[in-house]
C-alpha cells in the first residue's frame, strides 16, 4: 500500500488530548503549520497562510507526547498523510490528519533535555510459573558460580 509520509515543521496549537484504550494509548493535539517569505518590496519576513493538522499518535508515542508537548511548543512531527471529508450542518469540510510516526522540539528554535522512557521488562515484573515462597532459590551473587562454595566468615 502506497502512503504519503510528511514533515512538518510548525507549533502545537492545542494541548495534547490523552486516553487510555484497549489496544494503548492514544493521543492527539492541533499542529499550525505557517510559512515564512521574505518580502522583498518591504525588506521583512511576512508570514503565508497558517494550515491546522489533527496530529494523532498511539501507543508509547501516544504517552511520551502527553509528557512532553505543551501548547506553542515548535515541533517537527514525521507521519502517515491522511485526508477526510466530512458532512457538518448541510456543509463538505476537509480534514488533513497526521497519523505520527515521529514527534520532537524543533531545536533550531530552542533546546531540550532527553529523557529516556523506563519501560517494564515482562521477566521482571511477571512471577514465573510454578515458583511458590520457599521454592526458588536466589541467583549466586559477586563470584559465586554454580558448583563453588563461598566463603563463610
Amino acid at each position: 500500500m502506497n502512503e504519503t509520509l510528511v514533515t512538518l515543521v510548525g507549533n502545537a496549537a492545542t494541548a495534547v488530548e490523552f486516553r487510555e484504550t484497549a489496544t494503548g494509548g492514544m493521543a492527539r493535539f492541533r499542529f499550525a503549520v505557517t510559512p515564512r517569505r521574505w518580502d522583498r518590496e518591504k525588506q521583512l519576513w511576512a508570514d503565508g497562510h497558517t494550515s491546522f493538522y489533527t496530529v494523532w499518535a498511539w501507543r508509547a508515542l501516544a504517552v511520551n507526547l502527553a509528557g512532553s508537548v505543551s501548547v506553542g511548543e515548535p515541533l517537527l512531527v514525521h507521519g502517515r498523510l491522511k485526508v477526510r471529508e466530512e458532512e457538518q450542518g448541510g456543509q463538505r469540510r476537509t480534514f488533513v490528519d497526521v497519523e505520527a510516526v515521529a514527534v520532537g522540539h524543533d531545536l533550531s528554535r530552542g533546546t531540550a533535555a532527553f529523557r529516556r522512557a523506563i519501560r517494564a521488562e515482562p521477566g521482571l515484573t511477571e512471577r514465573p510459573e510454578r515458583v511458590t515462597d520457599g521454592d526458588a532459590e536466589p541467583p549466586p551473587q559477586g563470584r559465586e558460580r554454580a558448583g563453588e562454595m563461598a566463603a563463610v566468615s
